[in-house]
């Protein structure tokens, strides 16, 4: 009888067992012999691998505008191994300096070369940041990392530039001619466009404010692989409208179907508008009256979802999904035209065809953080224009008292949300794996005297529709249940007190004023310091797409609070100084941090 050998076993035996094994497993069983290397490292193992990260909610980090699919296997086997890394740094530990993310091609580095230091770290590297240019004179708005390659900015002069970051120049810009508002609304990967909105005051206020928009799209053409022409992205107008009303928020729903909604806030109803182009191509527009009352604690976002165009709005302790079919929608279609001097008007009040609410899901909190930063009366932050509130002085700390049911720490009479958002998985996978979403709350506290503002950081995840199946009671459903950064901290705000803070599915990354009795402030200025904080880890379960997470509710009996997120620092250049930074932006697939500075220069910091 022939000894048993691993060599004997069959492959598809081999195949079923290695998918029930993570990462480094795989690994270790590829060390024990070449017959086991050659047998695993394969693209049915390794396209598991990705199946699983991607229902880890964790992004692959693809090169430029490549799907899986267009992997080798070699390739597939490190984007796996690399978001692997990314994945167990950035939410296990404090995340580290790439030492080798920059090599130029034909060099060859290990652990760096010494050229430039990282604060705080005792790495020397010249290889583990780039440093780019920014349009020359011109004020950064917003930039927006839209490959590792390609990064869009918006000027506040109104200019949309394409910046090549390899090749450190400008290659295509848009320029209005005149100053207006520029916004990303949508970037497909996939299809190598992303899309974004011009929007110009034109005369009025209020519930007679006509806003000039113009939906613009940028294209990525496909290099072909027998020329070294360099094929650079162009700009294209795809329609101007006009607005009434103040418009809140513009979504580019499905660019392949040519649809897009805004929300408009009726000033007179206090209510939301929703505006609607079925088909961007056509002269016609539905324009109508929700009914969904407008709060100063009201948060909202717009998803399509089965032929129904979704609004998620959010209250302090509750989401709602409002559903209106496109069926239901294209009834109350109105005709247009493109004259300067047309504008829309609200033709009907139209209820949601069916609402969903569902409760969010509040831990216990350390007790440190039931205690407010400031001692004496305070109003909602710079973000609230509409209706400040002053609150009552409070000076007794209320600790939860029925720990299965505690209730929101962060009500709005002390917190008001400053900025929210809404993040959607972005980057590209498979079509059986679900998109789940997520949204990002700074919460603020002003002082109206010292001026001194302290935030706290809030975050869930959520399904659309809401699932609301025995979800209160099941302690491993992950979504809706919050959250927290709950020390308060100060954010550092740019010029027109914009605060300095970027989220993307999973992480966010603030720049903060350091403590004063941990760092002494240099040459009159208060030190700075860039942070950095994951979300829990959560994954998708079964035909249903369950959303699971190891993390619990915090409280327990061994003092534990797992709700409570960890904030790291991240190591910065000694060329760095993060007292000239106006902007900051994230991309958690490629592990980088990206900071705009006054003197003309973007930093792209890569981490692991």
């Amino acid at each position: 009888m022939p000894v048993p050998s691993l060599q004997n076993i069959p492959y598809d035996l081999l195949l079923s067992i290695a998918q029930h094994l993570d990462l480094a497993d795989i690994y270790a069983l590829q060390l024990t012999c070449k017959h086991l290397r050659y047998a695993i490292r394969t693209r049915p193992v390794y396209r598991e691998l990705a199946v699983s990260l991607l229902r880890r909610c964790r992004a692959l980090p693809l090169h430029g505008f490549n799907h899986i699919s267009d992997l080798s296997t070699d390739q597939l086997v490190e984007v796996v191994n690399h978001a692997a890394r990314l994945e167990r740094g950035w939410l296990t530990r404090t995340p580290r300096p790439a030492l080798n993310a920059f090599v130029p091609k034909g060099e060859e580095a290990v652990d760096g070369i010494a050229k430039s230091s990282a604060r705080n770290w005792g790495i020397k590297s010249k290889y583990w940041y780039n440093v780019a240019r920014t349009p020359p004179d011109e004020e950064v708005d917003w930039l927006c990392p839209i490959t590792a390659r390609y990064t869009i900015y918006a000027t506040k002069s109104g200019k949309a530039v394409c910046w090549d970051v390899h090749r450190d120049i400008g290659i295509t810009e848009w320029n209005h001619g005149e100053q207006s508002e520029l916004r990303i609304r949508r970037i497909e990967l996939e299809r190598r466009i992303v899309y974004f909105t011009m929007a110009k005051a034109l005369r009025g206020k209020d519930d007679e404010k006509v806003t000039q928009f113009e939906l613009i799209r940028i294209h990525f053409p496909e290099q072909t692989s027998d020329s070294d022409e360099q094929l650079d992205p162009s700009f294209s107008t795809l329609r101007s409208f006009q607005t009434l009303g103040i418009v809140m928020n513009v979504f580019t729903l499905d660019p392949e179907a040519r649809l897009l909604a805004a929300f408009v806030w009726i000033s007179r109803f206090n209510s939301i508008g929703l505006y609607v182009l079925l088909d961007w191509n056509k002269e016609e527009y539905v324009f109508v009256d929700t009914a969904i009352q407008w709060t100063d604690t009201l948060n909202l976002t717009c998803i399509l979802c089965d032929g129904s165009i979704v609004i998620h709005s959010e209250e302090e302790s509750f989401a709602c999904q409002h559903f209106f079919p496109l069926s239901v929608l294209s009834q109350h279609v109105t005709v247009s035209n493109p004259s300067p001097s047309f504008v829309p008007r609200i033709t009907t009040r139209l209820e949601p065809t069916r609402s969903i609410t569902r409760g969010f899901i509040f831990p216990v909190l350390p007790p440190d953080s039931y205690v407010r930063p400031f001692r004496q009366p305070i109003v909602p932050g710079p973000g609230n224009q509409i209706h400040p509130i002053i609150v009552p002085q409070v000076e007794d700390v209320t600790l939860p008292t029925d720990l299965n049911n505690p209730p929101n720490p962060w009500n709005s009479q002390l917190w008001y949300p400053e900025r929210v958002r809404f993040v959607r998985q972005w980057w590209p996978t498979l079509p059986s794996i679900p998109r789940l979403s997520c949204s990002v709350m700074l919460l603020v506290q002003h002082h109206p005297h010292t001026l001194m503002t302290k935030y706290v950081l809030a975050q869930h995840y959520f399904t659309v529709p809401l699932s609301t199946s025995n979800s209160e009671t099941n302690g491993s459903d992950a979504t809706m249940r919050m959250w927290y950064v709950s020390v308060p901290f100060e954010v550092v705000c740019a010029s027109d007190q914009y605060p300095l803070f970027a989220a993307d599915f999973g992480h966010a990354v603030w720049l903060e004023h350091a403590d004063e009795e941990e760092e002494e402030e240099l040459f009159g200025r208060r030190q700075k310091r860039l942070r950095f904080v994951s979300f829990p880890g959560v994954r998708l379960e079964g035909e249903g797409h369950a959303v699971r997470s190891g993390i619990g509710g915090g409280g327990g009996p061994d003092g534990t609070f797992e709700m409570e997120g960890t904030v790291r620092t991240l190591a910065i250049p000694e060329e760095l100084d993060l007292h000239e930074v106006n902007e900051i932006n994230l991309d958690q697939s490629q592990g980088v941090v990206i900071l705009s500075v006054r003197q003309g220069k973007m930093f792209i910091l890569s981490y692991e």
